[in-house]
């Protein structure tokens, strides 16, 4: 591990212990994935913290989630929801989505929350069916080769107003580049020309360090 590194996660623990401490039920959710065996690639939590606030802010009560995981992040954002309001996170593996689940309930949040499991392209067709939508806020942390099709389909399932979050946009600083034998870079590249050209999207998107190293964020809404 780097020097910089080291500083980054000494910070980034200065912050969380101050202002978004682990609670019991956030903690036995990333135990619990670690169990689990899933990767260890749940946000940070001043960034769990971070889409909480966001969510407020919105004064959001439906939200959408693509990529579920262990459930860590959709806890984070489950509780800034009011006792009336929604929450849907669409996970690919059946296996993450159980530990989601008994993650969630733990949390006591199972009643606002719903996950679905199956491929989000396949699933999201479903949610436009079924009349889902509009959703006041959309967090997409999934496979980044289908970046692009997932903000397409966050912004056919909003509204005017709605807010949309892309996790893991900076890929170490490599997204400046193109990299056409790393699917991740070139999906991601290929969602920042689809939002930079949609013009129903305003956007802007930031890098950050800390303990999950050298990414960042990619945050639009939905223009009137």
């Amino acid at each position: 591990m780097s020097n910089d590194q080291d500083q980054w996660t000494s910070v980034d623990r200065y912050f969380t212990e101050l202002l978004a401490p682990d609670d019991e039920a956030l903690a036995a959710a990333l135990a619990d994935s670690t169990a689990a065996g899933l990767p260890e690639i749940a946000v940070a939590p001043n960034q769990g913290k971070l889409l909480n606030l966001l969510v407020r802010t919105q004064g959001a009560k439906s939200v959408l989630e693509i990529g579920t995981l262990g459930g860590y992040s959709t806890i984070w954002l489950a509780r800034a929801l009011p006792a009336d309001g929604r929450l849907i996170s669409l996970e690919y593996s059946p296996v993450h989505a159980d530990v989601a689940r008994a993650n969630i309930a733990r949390a006591g949040l199972d009643k606002l929350v719903e996950v679905r499991t199956g491929a989000a392209l396949d699933t999201l067709p479903t949610l436009a069916e079924e009349g889902a939508g509009p959703f006041d806020f959309v967090f997409i942390d999934a496979d980044k080769v289908n970046n692009p099709h997932y903000v397409s389909w966050a912004l056919k399932l909003s509204r005017p107003g709605t807010v949309i979050v892309v996790d893991n946009v900076v890929r170490g600083g490599k997204v400046a580049t193109a990299h056409p034998d790393d699917p991740a870079i070139t999906g991601t590249r290929a969602m920042f020309d689809l939002v930079s050209a949609e013009p129903r999207l305003d956007a802007t998107a930031f890098q950050t360090v800390g303990t999950k190293g050298h990414d960042g964020l990619l945050i639009a809404r939905v223009l009137d």
